[in-house]
């Protein structure tokens, strides 16, 4: 992966370059969904962040909960949700720009005051485009576009996941090594200046 091309995965849609990481370990919790469905994206997160190296943990000691993914039918459930109009600014006007655009997928990110990542809500209308997918592709793409804050364009034309033997779904190697590089421990939690793309891609290194 080029530095440029290292660069397009933060920089946003406003030309602004803007690179964040979690500061602590991941406590999630997921609504709306069956056991089954429930232990398979809490694997997906297990595994990407293993690959991260930050963890997961069964509760944040300051927050609680700092990652919560909502599966639903219909934004307006979203609505009837206790505190979620608390924890989000706006949330009602935000419900109704989903609606608008007919969106089936959101995150948003809380930082903390080193503009590491404190906490991330994700939400999914589960309407035929997601229900059609898998529910480890669907896990596995949430989780690696939750452990970054990725450019707002970063995977609007390819996707994070790659389809390998018999129908596996596995990050691509690239996305992969990025992550890795990401959370290495000498770069910084979080970064505004595009240079911070030159050192992670100095640091992504695959064998030929």
């Amino acid at each position: 992966m080029t530095p440029e091309e290292t660069q397009a995965y933060f920089t946003r849609s406003d030309g602004s370059y803007a690179f964040a990481r979690w500061g602590r370990p991941i406590a999630p919790v997921v609504f709306g969904v069956e056991d089954e469905t429930l232990s398979t994206v809490k694997g997906s997160l297990e595994a990407v962040t293993a690959l991260a190296g930050n963890g997961m943990a069964e509760t944040d000691p300051e927050l609680g909960v700092n990652m919560m993914v909502f599966f639903v039918r219909s934004w307006e459930e979203l609505l009837g949700v206790p505190d979620l109009d608390r924890l989000i600014p706006d949330f009602a006007g935000l419900i109704g720009r989903l609606q608008e655009v007919d969106a089936n997928q959101y995150r948003i990110f809380r930082f903390d005051d080193d503009a590491a990542i404190r906490a991330c809500f994700v939400f999914l209308r589960m309407d035929e485009a997601l229900s059609d997918l898998p529910a480890e592709t669907l896990a596995l793409s949430q989780a690696v576009q939750s452990i970054l804050l990725w450019s707002d364009t970063a995977f609007t034309d390819t996707s994070p996941l790659a389809v390998v033997g018999e129908g596996q779904t596995i990050l691509r190697p690239e996305i992969a090594d990025l992550v890795r590089a990401a959370y290495d421990p000498v770069m910084p939690a979080a970064a505004d200046d595009p240079a911070h793309a030159l050192r992670l891609a100095a640091r992504i290194t695959r064998p030929s």
